[in-house]
């Protein structure tokens, strides 16, 4: 008898766990009709499906979503009310249906039982931090953010943290566009770990754009840095700004104060510097190169910081037409001297071959660089890397001699000695450069293809517009017999033979009136132009291809250096506020645009503190 009852009880255990089974089994079925049914629209069906499902409590979570949807798209906040009511008793746990009431009451208007309900909800979950952030991140998704925020600062309280959900409440503030309140937010979350610096600069270049904003931020970090004096954190910020507003001066004095907390021997002010360079402040680079060497003529910093000095004004001099041959001996000369001081440092041998350079681009005294190089070849002491950076410009002087072979020699020794280097890269492009020159088009264009991916962008950048150059010029005419003057009017200017080469482009335009090389060689007659200091003739050629190749691919760059040369030469604010302004509309998908916006909020004023 005990058996039988025992197997008794067993059958009908079975009996009620499949009848289970086939119950949630026959639900699972009527939660994929009836979310069909409200994915059609057909809320009439969907809604009979709900009601029923909502009795049994396992179903409530899998539906719920979809049966608010349709009670507000329905505007029926009473049974939407009921529904979340109903749960919440069910389930108080669940932050999400206690987020959806409140949001219920919010779209219903119903502001006073809104804020009953709040203060109710603020006291059950008073000693419960954990639900108290999760349910703030459901009224988030409610658009329910004073409330978020309201409850963000519980949790804060509560844990004891005033920097905690810091990126929570800055993504708040954005969407509610308080830029104040956001930046704030950001700076808590900086003052956990330095490390997070970064992330907010990141953050920071998205969402601070605009001067005001940029205004905004600054004061907040002066005050900051004012009451955190050893906070190395603000000015690091201070920094950040002033390099968005290209006010390297501004940066500059931040990094020394920093350099000075820290003990440092112009670390930071180097960075700065190099940045300035970069920029083409050259003005701020030398003064700031100039600081370090002279602050810190025993620190690490030294020969570089007095190399860097020395090329900052080389650049300057470089980029001011017409170039002052007398500017450049002494140039040559400061070079020359720096090597003696500090060889034998590679920093010296570096100089030497700047000193070298100068002789060979711009003095036309190619024996005395080849000296300089071949001494440098010979020399122990220099290291690998900067003997191949020599070699690759020694064969840059075969070039200028009308050497080519020689050139090509030295070039694929570097790339073969320096195999996977930015280096081999170099060369690659230099021999490619040299087929082009030599009329080799299809070598070259094979040099290039290799380099258009896997290098350095510099390099990336060099190989496409030399290799766009190429298939645009030779695909219509198989003798390639224009590409090949061309090319070799681009040889004559590398060699410094800049009167010949004015001379033969204008023949091509003569000669080759509608052929497709016109642009480009409107483009380097402009450029000569530029460099002999006839601005207005360089903007003359310019305007010749903003007029008959407004649509082809140097229209961009034409209309950008027009507004340069009004800028940097002519000074002509109004000219060149109204250029860049007009590029902006013309040009929005150019590589140019953010330096132009730049210039043109500088021009305007924007950018003055």
């Amino acid at each position: 008898l005990i058996i039988v009852d025992i197997m008794k009880t067993l059958l009908s255990l079975v009996i009620s766990i499949s009848l289970i089974q086939f119950l949630f089994a026959q639900d699972q079925n009527d939660v994929l009709i009836a979310n069909e049914y409200f994915q059609q629209g057909n809320y009439e069906k969907a809604r009979a499906l709900y009601e029923q499902l909502i009795e049994d409590p396992q179903n409530v979570q899998l539906i719920s979503t979809n049966y608010l949807s349709l009670l507000k798209s329905t505007s029926d906040f009473k049974a939407a009310e009921k529904f979340l009511e109903r749960s919440i008793r069910r389930f108080p746990s669940n932050m999400q249906f206690v987020a959806n009431l409140m949001g219920i009451y919010a779209i219903s208007g119903n502001t006073e039982k809104q804020k009953k309900y709040e203060s109710d909800v603020q006291k059950q979950v008073s000693d419960n931090p954990f639900q108290i952030s999760i349910l703030a991140q459901y009224l988030v998704n409610e658009q329910l953010y004073d409330q978020a925020v309201t409850f963000f600062h519980i949790s804060r309280k509560l844990r004891g943290s005033e920097t905690l959900h810091a990126l929570e409440l800055a993504a708040i503030h954005r969407i509610e566009n308080d830029k104040s309140a956001m930046i704030e937010e950001y700076l808590n979350y900086a003052s956990d770990s330095p490390n997070r610096l970064n992330y907010i600069k990141n953050l920071l270049q998205n969402f601070i754009q605009e001067e005001e904003d940029l205004n905004e931020l600054e004061m907040t970090l002066i005050k900051k840095s004012q009451l955190n004096p050893q906070d190395t954190k603000y000015p690091e910020l201070i920094i950040w700004v002033e390099l968005q507003r290209k006010n390297f001066y501004g940066a500059y004095i931040q990094a020394r104060a920093i350099d000075k907390r820290n003990d440092k021997p112009g670390d930071r002010t180097m960075q700065i510097g190099r940045i300035a360079l970069d920029n083409k402040a050259y003005d701020e680079a030398e003064e700031i190169f100039s600081y370090v060497a002279k602050k810190y003529p025993r620190g690490r910093n030294y020969s570089t910081s007095k190399k860097l000095w020395i090329q900052s004004r080389e650049e300057k001099i470089k980029n001011t037409f017409p170039i002052d041959k007398e500017e450049i001996r002494t140039l040559s000369q400061q070079y020359f001297l720096l090597y003696q001081e500090l060889r034998p440092s590679q920093t010296a041998f570096d100089a030497y071959r700047s000193k070298a350079l100068l002789h060979a681009f711009y003095l036309d005294e190619i024996d005395v660089a080849s000296g300089v190089f071949n001494q440098l070849i010979e020399e122990r002491r220099v290291g690998k890397f900067l003997k191949s950076q020599i070699k690759l410009d020694l064969g840059d002087i075969y070039l200028l001699k009308g050497e080519p072979w020689e050139s090509t020699l030295l070039y694929s020794q570097v790339e073969k000695e320096n195999p996977n280097h930015q280096l081999s890269y170099d060369a690659k492009l230099r021999n490619a450069r040299l087929n082009y020159f030599t009329g080799n088009f299809a070598l070259a264009k094979g040099h290039l293809d290799i380099l258009k991916k896997n290098t350095t962008r510099d390099i990336s950048n060099d190989a496409i517009s030399l290799g766009m150059l190429i298939a645009d010029n030779t695909a219509l005419d198989t003798t390639d017999l224009v590409m090949q003057q061309f090319a070799k009017i681009e040889l004559l200017i590398f060699q410094n033979k800049k009167p010949q080469a004015k001379q033969s482009l204008e023949k091509i335009l003569v000669d080759y009136e509608f052929h497709s090389i016109s642009d480009e060689t409107y483009w380097l007659l402009s450029k000569l132009e530029l460099e002999s200091g006839n601005e207005e003739k360089a903007i003359q050629y310019l305007d010749e291809i903003l007029a008959t190749y407004k649509y082809d691919i140097l229209s961009d760059d034409a209309a950008f250096k027009k507004a340069e040369i009004y800028d940097y030469h002519l000074k002509d604010v109004e000219t060149a506020k109204r250029l860049y302004q007009d590029f902006l509309v013309e040009y929005p998908g150019s590589m140019y645009v953010a330096e132009a916006r730049k210039r043109f909020r500088f021009l305007r004023g924007d950018l003055i503190n």
